[in-house]
């Protein structure tokens, strides 16, 4: 018995400097490896291998005081702007290391977004710097074209605000994919690190998520699904009902560092055509509310992939998404293909699975009248019994045991595989977020719900609650 003790002292110490070791390595480097010899560019290409949820990479970008000053600068002008400062950029995943020079960094985030560094006013203050987790957008061909990592051109480095359990919009974005929506974007895991050229250290960020942009390249990267590349892509900002065709609520942003445009549906590609893209969604909205009964039937059959459409929403309403269309009218994007074709794009899942505001209990509300009836969108096509039906089909597949999807021993396992990627790399030099936390955000309505833990289970609760 003794010597069993022992043993497993030792194992454990073993295991314990195992770690350390492994953190160690894991540091960056005094400077960004400039490209040459030490470089091993991935052939690779492709969403998979930059948005791998099997995987942790690490990002490292390296700017100057200057330029990082701008920043800082641009946002005290206008928190939202979409101004780019210069930086250097490094991917290292696996045995691959990818230096790109060159490339555009900005902030980005709506309510979230903050500023980086120290109270509006300051400047980088190399002796006590006052780091805090933002969002910022990485635009890789924005000073040199043609750069890109693994063929992609543009990411998003989201920090998990208000998701203490660190896996919320990743484990909304992987059901998704699992569940056959390929509208929805890609994401995955990374740790991120920062350098002021000037200073010594590395700055650690801590565990970032990765996310793909919903842009002109990701039309491109979905070319075997959409029939046409150069159909009109529209984000949909706050009051987007689909309910008035009013034509003076669609346009182009228009955001500069003294100013913000966002009208309510904004054109993202195609920004010449505005007014053929105006009449195509004007075109669209006046049918879905004007057409009923079998002539509405018809038309949505050549308008709307509906079955992908309500894959979306049985994944969107199951896992708690309160803030999109159907409740709040906000957080989507849509796309016309071919024919005038209209293909909903989710986005935005950080506040789900328990984190709910707007609405009395997200895990126990009925999901046949998840959002207001007065956007339409879903209501009437639920109305139609063959689609409420496929809807619901839909969700039982999702809860069922014999599937890998929302199921909550399968949907658990998943969520300890991923804390099991990230654990130790968790703590950071901006102070916060240092631990994996199982709770919703402190400002939610439902502060027992859990996602790893047996009682008030969201994944059992939600499962227990479906329709007939």
């Amino acid at each position: 018995m003794i010597y069993y003790r022992t043993m497993k002292k030792f194992l454990l110490l073993i295991t314990i400097l195992t770690i350390l070791v492994s953190c160690r390595d894991n540091l960056p480097d005094t400077e960004i490896i400039p490209p040459g010899p030490k470089d091993s560019v991935t052939a690779i290409t492709g969403l998979s291998y930059v948005f791998d949820i099997e995987k942790v990479p690490e990002v490292y970008i390296e700017t100057s005081t200057a330029e990082w000053n701008k920043l800082l600068s641009y946002f005290d002008q206008n928190a939202y702007n979409e101004e780019f400062i210069q930086a250097d950029f490094v991917f290292v995943k696996d045995q691959n290391r990818d230096t790109l020079r060159n490339v555009g960094l900005r902030l980005r985030g709506n309510t979230s977004r903050r500023r980086p560094e120290g109270k509006k006013g300051e400047l980088h203050n190399p002796d006590n710097p006052d780091w805090r987790h933002s969002h910022f957008s990485v635009n890789l061909n924005k000073f040199r074209k043609g750069q890109n990592l693994a063929g992609i051109q543009k990411i998003t480095l989201k920090w998990f605000k208000d998701d203490g359990v660190y896996a919320r919009e990743v484990y909304c974005y992987d059901l998704f994919e699992r569940f056959g929506v390929w509208t929805s974007p890609q994401s995955g895991y990374c740790r991120l690190f920062l350098k002021i050229k000037e200073d010594e250290k590395w700055i650690n960020y801590g565990v970032y998520e990765l996310l793909e942009p919903v842009d002109n390249d990701f039309i491109e990267n979905r070319k075997d699904h959409f029939l046409n590349l150069e159909g009109n892509l529209w984000k949909a900002n706050w009051g987007a009902d689909l309910v008035n065709p009013d034509k003076s609520r669609m346009g182009i942003e228009q955001v500069t560092l003294t100013s913000t445009y966002r009208p309510v549906y904004d054109l993202k590609t195609n920004e010449a055509n505005l007014e053929s893209a105006k009449n195509q969604l004007a075109d669209f909205i006046t049918q879905f509310n004007s057409l009923q009964g079998d002539a509405f039937k018809t038309w949505l059959l050549t308008a709307v992939d509906v079955p992908l459409f309500l894959k979306t929403y049985a994944v969107s309403s199951l896992c708690g998404m309160w803030d999109d269309y159907w409740n709040n009218s906000n957080n989507f994007y849509f796309y016309f293909d071919v024919g005038n074709k209209f293909y909903f794009i989710p986005f935005d899942y950080d506040n789900t699975l328990g984190t709910s505001l707007l609405m009395t209990n997200s895990g126990t509300r009925d999901l046949l009248n998840w959002g207001k009836s007065s956007n339409p969108m879903v209501k009437k096509i639920l109305a139609i019994d063959e689609y409420k039906a496929l809807y619901v089909s839909y969700l039982n597949q999702l809860c069922s045991a014999d599937r890998d999807l929302f199921y909550y021993t399968k949907s658990m396992d998943r969520i300890e595989k991923w804390h099991s990627m990230i654990r130790y790399f968790i703590p950071n030099d901006t102070g916060e977020d240092m631990e994996i936390k199982d709770v919703p955000a402190a400002w939610g309505n439902c502060p027992h719900y859990r996602l790893l833990a047996p009682d008030n289970n969201y994944f059992i609760i939600r499962a227990q609650h479906l329709p007939n």
